[in-house]
């Protein structure tokens, strides 16, 4: 039997913790899955010793100089705090041992924020990245070489694998088991995580229906999420405005107000949001169709091309690796 895979998560004071645990948990998931110690997880620090989190957790870590670098099979390290990233990264000891691990490991990358150590310590340049929505900006001017994909859950470029923070440290992790055990063992650990769905890296970090129930009045809140359940019903303005119990003309005048789209362009969004997570399945075309509400692939076709400017086809080639539904 072949030694397990070293994955190596870097912390430091204030860190974020689900960037820490959402990643172990779906590699020590994955070693439940096939029943042997695939990944050996270590989660590490500058000194080592007890690292107190942004919550009110404290984790039990191991020192850098306890992990030689060519011993790294992946490398993440968390997002957190501003404060805690700056003493990470002016520390020489730490700076010299990430690097070395870049040169070494199979794969390298960071949670959230953590990519802004990556840019501080030289990993990043002309490479493609995602970060946390709200800090893109502020990467992308710090360091103009670097291209940020401001909506991209998680991205690989290589051997660098960058996430958006926070829950998307899951989907990325998903997606390197799937490529080192296979599609039917991440599909498994997804379903032991309780999780709705593998996320592929593409899909956007602002979900239309957070996006509309964050602005709508009630009904429309409740509305939205049974939208989002039942998109392959009758979702025209008639039948919406009968949920709830108003004219079709007041409805469309209440809902654009409240959520800022009409309900057409809303229902629209919603089923070619699903229809681009579907694609990274085996799923046919025409069951995606019929699955988001459309009578057919040629319909689903026109729709995407409308508001992507690519057929679905062209969309799956450039974009999508294939999860099994």
């Amino acid at each position: 039997m072949r030694p397990p895979l070293t994955i190596a998560i870097l912390v430091f004071p204030r860190c974020q913790v689900l960037d820490v645990t959402g990643p172990a948990m779906v590699f020590e998931a994955g070693n439940d899955a096939v029943a042997e110690a695939h990944y050996d997880v270590r989660i590490l620090s500058a000194m080592g010793g007890p690292v107190q989190t942004s919550s009110a957790i404290s984790l039990v870590t191991q020192s850098i100089d306890e992990v030689p670098p060519d011993t790294v099979d992946t490398l993440l390290i968390a997002g957190g705090d501003e404060v805690g990233l700056d003493g990470l990264v002016a520390n020489e000891a730490v700076s010299r041992w990430v690097i070395a691990v870049s040169g070494w490991a199979r794969r390298y990358g960071s949670v959230c924020s953590g990519t802004f150590a990556l840019a501080q310590f030289g990993l990043l340049c002309g490479k493609r990245v995602a970060t946390h929505w709200s800090a893109c900006t502020r990467l992308a001017e710090r360091w103009p070489d670097i291209e940020v994909d401001r909506n991209a859950l998680f991205v690989n470029d290589g051997a660098l694998w960058t996430s958006a923070g926070v829950t998307t440290g899951i989907d990325m992790s998903l997606e390197m088991v799937a490529a080192d055990l296979g599609n039917t063992v991440a599909h498994a650990i997804a379903k032991r995580l309780v999780l709705y769905a593998r996320r592929p890296g593409f899909q956007s970090q602002f979900s239309p229906v957070l996006e509309a129930q964050s602005h709508a009045d009630a009904p429309f809140a409740s509305l939205i999420h049974w939208m989002r359940e039942n998109l392959a019903q009758d979702l025209g303005v008639g039948c919406l405005a009968e949920k709830v119990m108003m004219s079709e003309r007041t409805f469309i005048r209440k809902f654009t107000q409240s959520t800022g789209e009409t309900p057409a362009h809303f229902v629209e969004t919603l089923r070619l949001d699903r229809a681009r997570t579907l694609l990274a399945t085996d799923m046919p075309i025409k069951d995606i169709a019929l699955r988001t509400g459309y009578s057919t692939g040629a319909q689903l076709s026109k729709s995407f091309v409308r508001r992507f400017g690519m057929t679905p086809m062209l969309f799956k080639e450039l974009h999508c690796r294939i999860h099994h539904a």
